[in-house]
C-alpha cells in the first residue's frame, strides 16, 4: 500500500474500520459509565446505557481536541503513517478488545489502540518511528490515572461521611440516588471526551497522510461527529459481562459510594482530556471503585479480581502491539 496512492474506496473502508473500533470501544467500555449506577440499582440497565450514550455523544461540546492531536501525531511520527499502518493498528486494537470483551476482562481500549499503532508503526519503520515523549506520557497515565481516581474517590468518601454524619442511612441513600444521575453523566462526558478522540486522531492522521487535510494537522468536524456517534451507539448496546465485573465483583457499592467513584473518575478524566493525555477510562473507574471499597475496609475489595485486572492492563500494550505488527506484515502480502 502506497501512502500517497491508495484508492478512495480503500480510504473509506479504513475510516469504516476506525468507526467500527470506536463502536466496539463504546460497547467494551459501557461498563465504565454504567457499572456503578446499575449495581446500586439507581437505573435499570437499559435506561443506564441510554443515559450514558447521550452524554458520550455530546462530549465534543465540552472539550478541546488535545487527545486527538496526541494520538494523531504524538505516538508515532505522522510522516510514516500510511493505510497499512492504520489498518494494522486498528486490527490490533479491535482483536484485543474482542478477546477481552469475550472473557469479561475490563482492559483498556485506549491502550489497545495505542499498542496497535506502536506495533504497526515499528513494524514499518523500526523504533525510530516512535515519539517517545508521547509514549512515556501515555505509559505514565497507565499508573497515574487509576491512582488519582482511587485517591480522589477515597477523599470524597471521607468528605461525604463527614457532611452527612447527621443524616439517617435512608435519607442519605435517597439523596445520593439522585446525585448518582449527575455523577454518572459527568463520567460519561469524560469517557466520550477522552476515548472518542483517540479514533478522531487515527482518522485525521490517515486523511493527513493522504493529503486530504488543508493546512496543518487538524480534526475535521465531520470526523468529530462520526466518532462521537459511533461511540454513543456502542455504549447503547452495552457490555454486560464487564458491567458485572466492574459493578459487583470488585466490591459492593452503595449509592453514596457509586457517586464518589464516578465523581473521582470524572475529575481525573476531565483533567487528562484538558492536558491531551489519552488515559484509560477503564483504569480510572477501576481505581475509583477500589478506593471506595477500601474506604470501608481493605477486605471489602476482592483483591484477586483487582489483581487480574491489573495483569490485563500490563499485557494490553504489548499484546495489541504484537497483533498490530502481525496485521501490518500480513497486509504486506496483498500490497
Amino acid at each position: 500500500m502506497d501512502a500517497a496512492q491508495i484508492a478512495f474506496p480503500l480510504l473509506i473502508a479504513l475510516i469504516g474500520v476506525a468507526l467500527a473500533f470506536d463502536f466496539l470501544n463504546g460497547l467494551h467500555d459501557a461498563a465504565n459509565s454504567i457499572a456503578t449506577i446499575v449495581s446500586t440499582r439507581v437505573l435499570r440497565p437499559q435506561y443506564a446505557v441510554a443515559w450514558a450514550a447521550f452524554f458520550n455523544f455530546i462530549a465534543f461540546l465540552f472539550f478541546g481536541l488535545h487527545v486527538a492531536e496526541t494520538v494523531g501525531k504524538g505516538i508515532v511520527e505522522a510522516n510514516i503513517i500510511d493505510a497499512q499502518v492504520i489498518f494494522g493498528a486498528l486490527m490490533g486494537a479491535i482483536s484485543w478488545n474482542l478477546i477481552t470483551w469475550a472473557l469479561g476482562i475490563p482492559s483498556s481500549s485506549s491502550h489497545a489502540l495505542i499498542g496497535g499503532l506502536l506495533g504497526a508503526g515499528t513494524a514499518k519503520a523500526g523504533l525510530s518511528a516512535v515519539v517517545w515523549s508521547g509514549v512515556f506520557k501515555t505509559s505514565a497515565a497507565i499508573v497515574m490515572s487509576p491512582a488519582v481516581g482511587l485517591i480522589l474517590a477515597l477523599l470524597l468518601v471521607l468528605i461525604i461521611s463527614w457532611l452527612f454524619a447527621r443524616f439517617t442511612p435512608l435519607a442519605a441513600d435517597r439523596w445520593f440516588r439522585k446525585m448518582q444521575l449527575v455523577s454518572a453523566s459527568l463520567y460519561s462526558l469524560g469517557h466520550g471526551g477522552n476515548d472518542a478522540q483517540k479514533t478522531m486522531g487515527i482518522i485525521a492522521v490517515l486523511l493527513y497522510s493522504q493529503g486530504m487535510l488543508q493546512g496543518d494537522f487538524h480534526v475535521p468536524f465531520w470526523v468529530v461527529i462520526s466518532c462521537q456517534a459511533a461511540m454513543g451507539l456502542g455504549t447503547l448496546f452495552g457490555g454486560w459481562k464487564i458491567v458485572h465485573t466492574m459493578g459487583s465483583k470488585i466490591t459492593r457499592l452503595t449509592p453514596a459510594q457509586g457517586f464518589c467513584a464516578e465523581t473521582g473518575g470524572a475529575i481525573t478524566l476531565f483533567a487528562a482530556t484538558h492536558f491531551g493525555i489519552p488515559v484509560s477510562t477503564t483504569h480510572t473507574i477501576t481505581g475509583a471503585i477500589v478506593g471506595v471499597g477500601a474506604s470501608r475496609r481493605l477486605s471489602a475489595v476482592r483483591w484477586n479480581i483487582a489483581s487480574s485486572i491489573v495483569v490485563a492492563w500490563v499485557v494490553t500494550l504489548p499484546a495489541a502491539a504484537a497483533i498490530g505488527a502481525l496485521f501490518y506484515w500480513l497486509t504486506g502480502f496483498f500490497a
